[in-house]
């Protein structure tokens, strides 16, 4: 058993919801989407998801948006310079939950590093690092973003 099951069938057995529903809303969940958009190098795809009134809760001293972008624009920007550093990029989910307009993932990302990321040149290493997000979904887009991503864990791979 995954740790997506036994997170949904712990909420089942909580009461809160029936197994058969929460594993319908996992398989069909925007972090499924927001990932396979991403394993697909579908960059307009990945752009769909977000609403153009996005809010990114997330902000970070390592990677801040492009001057003048949006909170769209500059979350695009991010994972378009992903894409392009990483550009045999895999996303896999280890766990998520969805509940009312919100929805929470563990998501894990590795690649090998070919182009430049965070002002490192490509370095041939494989990296593998995660993060853990919360979207909030308006009309079947991502209106909402709060995160923590593992920059730091970035970093020291690329630097070690």
């Amino acid at each position: 058993m995954d740790r997506r099951q036994i997170i949904i069938g712990g909420l089942s057995l909580a009461g809160a919801v029936s197994l058969a529903a929460h594993a319908q809303a996992a398989s069909d969940s925007l972090a499924d989407r927001f990932a396979a958009r991403l394993n697909a190098h579908d960059i307009e795809g990945f752009t769909a998801l977000i609403a153009d009134n996005y809010v990114n809760h997330q902000v970070s001293a390592a990677a801040p948006p492009p001057a003048g972008a949006t909170p769209k624009q500059g979350t695009v920007a991010f994972f378009k310079a992903r894409l392009i550093a990483l550009p045999d990029l895999q996303v896999t989910i280890e766990a998520q939950l969805a509940a009312d307009d919100k929805v929470a993932a563990s998501f894990v990302y590795a690649g090998t590093h070919r182009g430049p990321y965070f002002g490192v040149a490509p370095t041939g290493k494989i990296l593998r690092f995660t993060s853990c997000d919360i979207f909030r979904i308006r009309d079947g887009k991502i209106a909402e973003h709060w995160g923590m991503g593992d920059i730091a864990g970035v970093l020291a791979q690329l630097k070690g």
